[in-house]
């Protein structure tokens, strides 16, 4: 076995970089063609949650299989391999499979125990099947990892700590009070149709809201999860479907949305979300924080329409997509530093709006854009801020207008942090609170902490047991061919035998025939048995080439008796 895994997650990557090497769902089937394709691997599967990248692949070179996998890696997310190689993580054999596993059971997620990622997990195999990438080990290894995750949920109280990703931000979303409390009389608005949008619908109706409406860009998509939340008999919420183009619109009328589409832009931008905050409440949505050096009073949808419009701009307008601001922070995101000046320049050369802007001073505006460029110098990019900076004497207004994105990348605009009236709760938002969370957790934190150390105790048991299976099962072609050359010897033997007995009757040739069959048998079993044994334990690979070395066998029978094996286990399994 030569199972090797190559990612980035939240805990080894920030949200910037987890959100710009996002896969979409052609580019996770093009990553594992091109993996099955290049010489290190026979098997791959792709993990793509919107907190996590995985490539999981067979190799038989460990070296040349993290240059291969990292590079794919790199190739496909689009993210340069220099930058992206300080955030990777590489698991082998054992160790990839406790990976998987504590995957699986919820132990790696951003909220600890939920159960969403087996959903994830099954769709990756059945993606990797499809392709015809999964073969016998990466069959056998997600297919257990299922049956752990579920074995954790059903065996302990990891659910207790395991609330999905969706109940966490509903949770964010309440500032900590009782979330049906918070949601009960409320009208939601989910904008998606996948596995994750159509969990967010089911849980918002049990958290009380009174209607739901479903946007998504299949809208026979959108009208199915609305009959599904509709016809729910456990809750009497109504629920319909409305295209995309009708979001703005029912952002007027919604109290909580959630957002989680494959998009590869912007759904919703500051704009759209602050005209629907003064359709609601009558009164612009003003900017709570300071903006930076590029200041950002609105984005446009082309070129040609930026406020001050784009004469001069150093961006690239044409390349940029519908609903970049060319004045924000996300403008300057990845600007080389070099460019930086120039841009805050244009803009503040530009006729913008600045009433609820504070003003600085040029020291102030010079020093502001000295740290950025140097931020460039060390990360490489312009980082931007997520969070509105306070202003003295400014108290922000109770929330209009409630927005979970679950998207990887955002589908929401991070400039939306900074509009009064609006609580935004992203990805970068909930990885900030579960490690406050787990920052506060002390190793005896009662009930959850004996829940995940009885699900860690689960974990390295299946990783034993499964380690053993596979080594096990890596020499029975050996056994195989072995047994096959001693009953092609007896054949031959009693076929030499009867040349030179003719006169033995048929009763006779079954008897001889019958005792050496029963010596053979007899003299292999033991061995036999023993070396399954042997091979099953930790270092036990070495066994069949023993066998193989011999008693001679040749090594294309062994492959053959191998391939038909595979053949044969990969047809019987279930879909």
């Amino acid at each position: 076995m030569s199972l090797l895994v190559v990612g980035l997650s939240h805990r080894s990557a920030p949200v910037s970089v987890l959100e710009r090497a996002a896969l979409t769902a052609d580019a996770q089937v093009k990553l594992v063609q091109d993996t099955v394709a290049a010489e290190p691997a026979t098997e791959a599967a792709v993990l793509a949650t919107c907190n996590r990248i995985e490539l999981y692949a067979d190799v038989d070179k460990f070296h040349a299989g993290v240059a291969e996998l990292s590079t794919l890696l790199a190739l496909h997310s689009g993210v340069g391999l220099d930058e992206l190689t300080p955030y990777l993580y590489v698991h082998y054999e054992d160790r990839a499979v406790h990976h998987l596993f504590s995957v699986a059971c919820g132990l790696d997620s951003m909220v600890v125990g939920e159960g969403q990622i087996l959903a994830q997990i099954k769709d990756s195999l059945a993606r990797a099947q499809e392709l015809h990438s999964a073969g016998r080990l990466m069959n056998d290894l997600f297919q257990q990892g299922l049956r752990v995750g579920k074995r954790a949920h059903s065996e302990t109280g990891i659910d207790r700590a395991g609330q999905s990703l969706v109940t966490f931000g509903l949770e964010q979303l309440a500032a900590g009070g009782d979330v049906q409390t918070w949601a009960r009389g409320k009208k939601a608005l989910v904008i998606g149709a996948g596995s994750m949008s159509s969990l967010a619908a089911a849980t918002l109706a049990r958290a009380g809201v009174t209607e739901i409406v479903v946007a998504n860009r299949t809208h026979d998509r959108a009208e199915r999860l609305a009959r599904i939340v509709t016809e729910n008999d456990e809750t009497d919420v109504v629920a319909r479907a409305v295209p995309m183009a009708a979001v703005p619109r029912e952002l007027t009328r919604a109290d909580v949305v959630i957002s989680c589409t494959g998009a590869t832009g912007l759904v919703l931008t500051a704009e759209v979300v602050a005209a629907a905050v003064e359709g609601r409440t009558g009164e612009p949505a003003a900017e709570t924080g300071a903006p930076s050096a590029a200041k950002r009073p609105s984005a446009v949808t082309g070129p040609g329409t930026g406020v001050g419009g784009d004469e001069n701009c150093p961006l690239d307008l044409a390349a940029e997509q519908s609903g970049f601001s060319v004045m924000g922070e996300a403008a300057v995101a990845g600007m080389a530093a070099a460019e930086l000046e120039q841009h805050a320049a244009w803009v503040d050369n530009g006729t913008v709006d600045r009433r609820d802007a504070v003003r600085r001073t040029p020291e102030a505006e010079a020093e502001l854009i000295g740290a950025l460029a140097a931020a460039a110098a060390r990360f490489g990019r312009i980082p931007e801020r997520r969070r509105p900076e306070p202003v003295a004497g400014f108290a922000r207004p109770a929330p209009a207008l409630f927005l979970l994105d679950l998207a990887m990348p955002r589908d929401i605009d991070a400039a939306v942090h900074r509009l009064a009236g609006v609580r935004l709760v992203d990805i970068e938002s909930l990885a900030e609170a579960s490690a406050t969370a787990t920052d506060q957790r002390t190793p005896s934190a009662g009930p959850m902490a004996a829940d995940v150390d009885q699900v860690r105790r689960i974990v390295s048991d299946e990783v034993a047991a499964f380690g053993a299976a596979q080594r096990a099962a890596h020499i029975t072609p050996t056994v195989v061919a072995l047994r096959t050359m001693a009953a092609d010897v007896v054949a031959s033997e009693i076929a030499r035998l009867d040349g030179r007995l003719p006169g033995l009757d048929e009763r006779q040739r079954g008897e001889i025939r019958q005792a050496v069959h029963r010596v053979v048998d007899k003299l292999l079993h033991a061995p036999t048995v023993r070396v399954k044994q042997l091979a099953a334990e930790p270092g036990g690979a070495g066994y069949a080439d023993a066998l193989r070395t011999l008693f001679d066998l040749d090594p294309e029978t062994v492959a053959a008796v191998s391939r038909a094996v595979d053949s044969t286990d990969t047809k019987d399994r279930p879909a």
